[in-house]
């Protein structure tokens, strides 16, 4: 076999080709959006996870099987389909157009290959085994263990890991979430949870997906804590991983009372709240000395109007302090005119932050009578902070720094 020339791809603006819409391109589009690429994806479905991005606007998608004229200006393709044929095809047309070709079926008959991966803030290690991917795995894993600032990532057979990923940036997950997520042998991840992190998986690890896509396609809740306690009963190590963390309104309360019934032991891996993090990463502080000594965080996947809420909405008008809101994009005009009608001030600041501490950030500010006017074109998760810590001008004395 011919030596490998490593390369290091800036995809930034670049048109990338992905032929397929499952299991392994749910693994490897976020780390293709991670890096900026022109994303165009071609299969006839796709799997929720990549639907909620698609539907966020990260990528475009052609529901019909390959065509040639797919590849026109393409600099890189991925084929992650299981059908050899149809992976053949893609091969032929990108060496007719001199396009590189990475294949999930038959790595042989690439003329690129996906190397494994590990990253630590400005450090990305690449390894190519030989067309080994056990050994490329083992040899990123070592590396991975002296980057990071623990070594141990034993398995856990028969245990659930509840773990919070944080609000978006990968890099927020805590430490010993991403050494639990490296030791996995089933991860069971939603929309929410950070995707870059499926494509640093070894390959043997199944990835289950269950994103829960905003008042559309959802796994029920009960078949989630079935399948926790079925792999783990099983023998399996499985890591839950979820968006900010797994007790604030991501019901793992629920999952961790499935797996005491069942018996199967439960590892809670807090996450980086949303609620607090995506707010401060906008420049907003929840409390403020002199401004504010309290904040609630309240879910408004349900109208004030609704028999079913238990947020006492009246209370939180008559309150001076910050009020968080989560899942309340859909209900912020009622939310915004229930607050204004139990005492709160029209003029209150209030920002609107979708998509926080990712690429893909948008802040939106407007006093509360029209936050919901100012965030109409916003797409969710958008996270609503309403009160006077809006106004500390942290975000405006100095740029944050992004590392």
């Amino acid at each position: 076999m011919s030596t490998l020339y490593p390369l290091g791809l800036r995809l930034d603006g670049r048109r990338v080709v992905v032929v397929g819409g499952g299991a392994i391109a749910t693994r490897r589009i976020p780390a293709l959006l991670e890096a900026g690429a022109d994303l165009l994806v071609v299969a006839p479905d796709l799997t929720p996870a990549l639907q909620g991005l698609r539907d966020a606007g990260r990528f475009q998608w052609r529901a019909r099987p390959f065509e040639p004229s797919d590849l026109d200006g393409a600099w890189l393709v991925h084929v992650a389909v299981d059908d050899p044929a149809a992976a053949a095809e893609v091969s032929s047309v990108a060496e007719e157009l001199r396009v590189f070709c990475v294949r999930a079926d038959d790595r042989h008959a690439a003329t690129a290959w996906t190397p494994a991966v590990t990253r630590h803030g400005p450090v990305t290690v690449a390894v190519l085994g030989g067309g080994s991917p056990r050994l490329s795995m083992s040899v990123r894993d070592r590396i991975a263990a002296l980057l990071a600032s623990s070594a141990d990532t034993d398995r856990l057979p028969g245990t659930v890991a509840l773990v919070g990923g944080g609000p978006g940036d990968a890099e927020l997950i805590t430490v010993k979430g991403r050494r639990l997520l490296n030791a996995a042998d089933v991860v069971v991840a939603d929309r929410l949870a950070p995707g870059v992190l499926l494509d640093e998986l070894r390959p043997e690890v199944e990835v289950v997906d269950v994103a829960k896509l905003p008042y559309g396609a959802a796994a029920a809740q009960e078949h989630i804590n079935a399948l926790l306690v079925e792999r783990a009963l099983a023998g399996k190590f499985v890591v839950r991983l979820k968006g900010g963390d797994p007790f604030v309104f991501g019901r793992g309360g629920e999952e961790a009372l499935a797996c005491a019934e069942a018996g199967v032991p439960v590892v809670v891996v807090p996450g980086v709240s949303s609620a607090i993090s995506v707010p401060a990463v906008a420049g907003i502080p929840v409390t403020h000395r002199g401004v504010t000594h309290e904040f609630t965080v309240v879910s408004g996947h349900l109208a004030p109007s609704s028999s079913q809420s238990l947020v006492d909405w009246t209370a939180l008008g008559r309150s001076r302090g910050t009020v968080v809101v989560l899942m309340g994009l859909r209900h912020l005009a009622e939310i915004a005119s229930t607050l204004i009608a139990a005492g709160r001030n029209p003029a209150t600041p209030a920002a609107a932050i979708q998509e926080g501490t990712t690429s893909q950030q948008v802040v939106v500010r407007a006093p509360l009578a029209e936050i919901a006017a100012a965030a109409a074109d916003l797409r969710t998760p958008v996270i609503t902070v309403i009160g006077e810590v809006v106004s500390v001008p942290l975000s405006g004395t100095a740029p944050f720094a992004d590392i």
